[in-house]
């Protein structure tokens, strides 16, 4: 496929970090203008949703910050509207996932879905406006952080009306609106043992250097989370296998240049990087499109994706995905409406919780089916075809050493023996930064 043609396929992966990335970083959007009809009725497709994995529960969440309960009698059927960002289903991205969640909701708890798509940034705050003074819902579900502004515009109007923000927080607390955020820390950690592992394994067939590496967006706070959990994990493994495994972290400033993630992990081939780690949105996508062209030419290399599973795109060299369960904490906010659970403030999803992980079979064909259904898998192949792609590098290049690693972590995060420090200042992120460098794990972790 042509570059042009590719980016467009996975712009899913731009909207994923483009919807984490710009609410850290401040970025505001003007919402104003009219509404239109939702799409009703309780959503069906042709693939299988698959249910979380990787963490021991996925309800109750971790309220890090609550405020007052909003309860309301519920003398009907309850009724959930799942308002997407204009991306709409069908992203294989945030969207899709947030579907997933609602469908298994719908099939779960018995509970009325309505899907609805703004056709445009300028008229959110009207759509969330006119849903909310319908009185139809009895949970609104707001996908992404664009959603965020208008939110803060319409909360306090409707104080009743219960609302969950996923991936993004409001500015100031309202008792009526949960806000869904991830410690993406301990995702990346999981990512960094399995980069450094594929890595060494690289560099003992070929006699290269081992070096893994990543292309990232813009040098703010949340790619300052993925930084430190990412070297924390490559750093964990040299530890425990008495390897040295090099890290390298490349900012492009950019979440929305393919060109530019290309001819950054060009460069970094160059330098003898062989992983890939993709935290640049639809920038790195063009790192996989460098990845995918190296290895044509015989180099030894593989990418790894971030938040939704990426390896319809290119099963023989993505090797394995991050996952944010954004279909977590929409089946969560949901349930918790249900069991009448539901509170204002932040909630906080980590591996412990089912909202992050690594992807396995059931995510990777679920997503290579929507690409199928999309006309955007690759031609030659099938969803099944992916899985056995996919499934045999990982057999031939991550070790079980690897993966034994990746599961006593996991077991440390989960059981609370790590917890991740969360920099609030650029100096704090250097200095934790050096520290991993130097080999001190604990630099990364709270006291």
């Amino acid at each position: 496929m042509a570059l042009a043609s590719n980016s467009r396929l996975l712009i899913a992966a731009g909207a994923v970090f483009l919807l984490l990335i710009l609410v850290a970083a401040a970025f505001v959007i003007t919402s104003r203008g009219g509404g239109e009809a939702p799409e009703t009725g309780r959503a069906t497709g042709t693939t299988t949703p698959p249910e979380a994995t990787g963490g021991e529960t996925t309800t109750p969440a971790a309220y890090e910050v609550t405020t007052s309960s909003v309860t309301t009698e519920q003398t009907k059927p309850i009724t959930v509207l799942v308002l997407f960002d204009v991306g709409g289903r069908g992203d294989l991205s945030f969207n899709d996932m947030a579907a997933l969640g609602a469908d298994r909701a719908a099939e779960e708890l018995g509970v009325d879905v309505v899907f609805q798509t703004p056709q445009s940034l300028a008229v959110m705050e009207s759509v969330l406006d006119a849903a909310s003074r319908s009185g139809e819902y009895d949970l609104i579900v707001l996908v992404g952080f664009l959603w965020q502004e208008p939110l803060e515009k319409v909360a306090p109007r409707y104080p009743e009306q219960k609302y969950a923000l996923i991936d993004a927080a409001t500015r100031e607390r309202y008792d009526n609106v949960a806000s869904y955020l991830f410690r993406e820390q301990e995702v990346a950690s999981l990512v960094g043992i399995i980069a450094a592992d594929i890595a060494n394994n690289i560099s003992q067939a070929t006699g290269e250097e081992a070096k893994a590496g990543a292309v990232a967006g813009m040098d703010i706070p949340p790619l300052w989370r993925f930084h430190i959990g990412y070297l924390y994990g490559v750093q964990y493994y040299n530890q425990a296998m008495g390897t040295d495994v090099e890290m390298v972290w490349t900012y492009t400033g950019r979440f929305d240049d393919p060109t530019l993630g290309k001819t950054t992990a060009e460069q970094m081939l160059q330098q003898g990087v062989r992983v890939f780690y993709g935290v640049a949105g639809l920038t790195h996508v063009g790192m996989f499109n460098a990845v995918k062209e190296a290895a044509s030419r015989g180099v030894t290399a593989f990418s790894i994706g971030q938040d939704a599973s990426q390896e319809w795109y290119d099963p023989q060299t993505i090797i394995i995905s991050g996952l944010k369960r954004v279909d977590v904490a929409v089946y969560t906010a949901i349930k918790d409406v249900v069991d009448g659970r539901f509170r204002g403030g932040i909630v906080s999803l980590g591996l412990k919780e089912g909202g992050l992980g690594l992807s396995d079979e059931e995510i990777i064909k679920y997503f290579a089916e929507i690409a199928a259904e999309t006309g955007q898998l690759p031609e030659g192949l099938t969803p099944e075809k992916v899985v056995e792609i996919v499934m045999s590098q990982r057999e031939k290049w991550i070790s079980d050493d690897g993966w034994r690693l990746v599961e006593e972590l996991k077991q440390k995060i989960i059981n609370g023996e790590i917890k991740f420090v969360t920099p609030q200042d650029h100096d704090t992120y250097d200095s934790i930064i050096e520290e991993l460098k130097a080999g001190n794990l604990e630099a990364a972790l709270e006291s």
